[in-house]
């Protein structure tokens, strides 16, 4: 059994002296474990790291056994978000989610796509966070934990959609949401395809969708949201607070 693509390497650990086990993610094969020889790639001595792109082959005598990787590096996207703090937290907290999330070998090519978009255009910065919550809101729906901004549960109407249910995942609007407005989640804008949005809408974003993530994608598996995925939230709460100050 063996395949041979394109793959976004989303996690690596050492094993033994030299070896990797590592995780990557292709079209095709989903997120796919596997042992890599010498592991340089996939553990940075020649650039490689969470985040790069490199076209790996997979070999294993039973399709369901680890098999081993050997790979090629294509894009080293960690090394040229090296050198950017928040381009470098966001590549991180995005492999660090779909590694967590995902089943093993489930084809999701949505998402794939997506995160390989997301790596190509990093380089945007902070402008690319709403890409971002976007994209973290595809895996969610992919998963089956879509949520809903098509219309007010309550009221029925599609505008004036502010708020998100932290149960059912339905956006509201201020008269749907009533007296419980404060314990809802707020739903920035950019989500309704209104903008890009602000630093105090992108930290409503990883908000909305970190519940979801945490409740759901990853609660569900009795995990924890990633410290990387949290440890943006952190780094973009304090983007918001000083827009707000300013």
């Amino acid at each position: 059994m063996e395949w041979d693509a394109p793959a976004i390497i989303l996690h690596a650990r050492p094993f033994g002296e030299s070896d990797a086990i590592a995780t990557v993610m292709t079209e095709e094969h989903g997120a796919h474990r596997g042992l890599a020889r010498g592991g340089a790639v996939f553990l940075g001595h020649h650039g490689g790291d969470a985040g790069n792109l490199a076209q790996v082959r997979w070999v294993g005598r039973l399709a369901d056994q680890l098999g081993s990787f050997s790979a090629e590096l294509v894009h080293p996207a960690a090394a040229l978000a090296m050198d950017d703090a928040l381009q470098l937290a966001m590549l991180t907290a995005a492999c660090a989610v779909a590694e967590g999330a995902l089943p093993e070998r489930e084809a999701h090519p949505r998402i794939f796509d997506g995160l390989l978009g997301l790596i190509a255009r990093l380089a945007g910065g902070a402008e690319r966070l709403a890409e971002q919550v976007r994209w973290e809101a595809l895996l969610l729906a992919e998963l089956g934990y879509g949520l809903d901004f098509s219309s007010c549960p309550v009221t029925g109407a599609s505008a004036g959609l502010i708020y998100v249910s932290p149960k059912s995942g339905r956006a509201l609007t201020a008269e749907g949401a009533g007296t419980w407005a404060p314990r809802m989640l707020p739903l920035p804008a950019f989500l309704l395809g209104l903008g890009e949005g602000n630093a105090v809408q992108w930290r409503d974003g990883l908000r909305l969708t970190g519940h979801f993530l945490t409740r759901d994608a990853f609660g569900l598996r009795h995990l924890p949201l990633p410290h990387a995925r949290q440890a943006l939230y952190d780094r973009v709460a304090k983007m918001a607070e000083a827009e707000s100050d300013a």
